[in-house]
């Protein structure tokens, strides 16, 4: 078969959200949007959610991802994916708690 493999780049548009605490930040997140031919909205890719060790367990998390969220809807995404290590069953916890379902499996390449 005789077939030609055509590259086209694309646009995407990222969010950088930070928490800060007296002046300093204690966490972060990063909202990614991306287009596709099969859909007119966007979709949205959470990636990098961290809370400083010295500010777990107090709800900072949540509020990021509930303000990931939030952005993701304003931007009219049809849907947003999180993927988290199969050894972090909290944050698993944290995402089915927020509405996430899991769906599909991650396959990864590192470079």
């Amino acid at each position: 078969m005789n077939v030609n493999i055509e590259t086209k780049s694309i646009k995407a548009k990222g969010v950088r959200i930070a928490v800060t605490h007296n002046g300093r930040e204690v966490g972060r997140a990063y909202i990614y949007y991306i287009h596709n031919d099969l859909h007119d909205q966007p979709f949205a890719f959470m990636e990098d959610i961290y809370v400083d060790t010295s500010c777990r367990g107090q709800g900072l998390g949540s509020q990021l991802v509930r303000k990931v969220i939030e952005v993701a809807r304003e931007a009219n995404c049809y849907k947003l994916i999180a993927t988290s290590r199969q050894s972090r069953p909290k944050v698993h916890d944290l995402y089915q708690g927020l509405g996430f379902t899991q769906h599909g499996v991650e396959f990864r390449m590192n470079f």
